[in-house]
């Protein structure tokens, strides 16, 4: 009994597209930073940067411009959570201000730096599912 073909390229069984993976499915492959398509190939060479191509299907990542996106949710995220909870300090504790400064800052940069690679992930992998690279760009940028 022979198992499933293989997919990728130089073979011939069709590689799967974006409207064949769930929303959920391509949010939790960014997530882990595996690529969109295949789940099986890594998303990132190092901390943040994209790979060219995945190393299991094929995928290329070159038309995948993430920007600010990504960082612009973790600031918002980091934003309300870090100044919530400097207020909800403040307001049971009153600590003098070096401590909330030793406090928030280490916060912040810990936080940013856990989050960054999951949002970039995921932006990439919403704009697969949602976006063909492969469009001729339009009038405006739309």
């Amino acid at each position: 009994m022979s198992g499933p073909s293989p997919s990728g390229p130089g073979t011939d069984v069709p590689q799967t597209g974006a409207g064949d993976v769930t929303v959920t499915g391509v949010i939790f492959r960014g997530l882990r930073g595996r690529c969109p398509r295949c789940g099986r190939g890594a998303l990132f060479d190092g901390y943040l940067r994209i790979v060219d191509r995945c190393s299991a299907c094929g995928l290329g990542f070159g038309g995948h411009d993430v920007g600010d996106g990504a960082i612009v949710f973790v600031i918002f995220v980091l934003g309300f959570a870090v100044v919530g909870a400097a207020l909800a300090v403040e307001l049971a504790y009153q600590p003098p201000l070096w401590l909330h400064a030793a406090l928030w800052g280490p916060a912040v940069l810990g936080g940013a730096l856990l989050l960054l690679r999951p949002a970039k992930g995921v932006t990439v992998a919403l704009q697969y599912r949602f976006r063909s690279t492969e469009e001729p760009p339009r009038p405006g940028g739309i």
